[in-house]
């Protein structure tokens, strides 16, 4: 595993909002089932803090940033940590896409939920493939055969 071929996840830290709750559940997803070897999670409370490792990994690495809210603290911190968003998702827009997902819950997402976060996953994936394709840094054989839920993503317009 090359640590040059990293993707950083850097999801919402909106503790106590549901969206907030999809974001980092879709993170997780992403980087411990969907694409372990291509990802990195990075939590937005230690770049906030000014963690040094986090911004190193920010700073190196493209990075997807996935806000909760209008806010778009996630992506304003890639940046102000010296990293580049190579994308940047906004969970109301991606239920926007997939209504019949009603998320629901802070603690533990309900089902709609729970699927608007695979739905999100599914989107974050194809991003990674991409970023990491035009970098020419996939190898075909460490991609998941599980396929994401759309070819859509979005900015930050929520």
């Amino acid at each position: 595993m090359n640590e040059a071929k990293k993707v950083v996840i850097v999801p919402c830290s909106g503790i106590g909002k549901t969206y907030g709750t999809v974001s980092r559940e879709a993170a997780y997803e992403v980087v411990e089932e969907m694409r372990p070897d291509d990802t990195q999670l990075v939590a937005l409370s230690l770049l906030v803090l000014g963690d040094e490792d986090a911004r190193a990994a920010v700073a190196t690495h493209p990075a997807v940033s996935i806000d909760g809210c209008k806010l778009a603290c996630a992506t304003k911190m890639v940046a102000e940590s010296g990293g580049e968003v190579a994308a940047d998702l906004a969970v109301l827009d991606v239920y926007r896409r997939y209504r019949q997902f009603k998320p629901q819950g802070i603690a533990e997402l309900n089902e709609g939920g729970q699927k608007l976060a695979s739905a999100l996953a599914g989107e974050i994936c194809e991003i990674v493939d991409e970023i990491l394709t035009n970098q020419g840094l996939t190898n075909a054989g460490e991609i998941s055969t599980k396929q994401p839920a759309s070819k859509k993503s979005g900015g930050s317009d929520a």
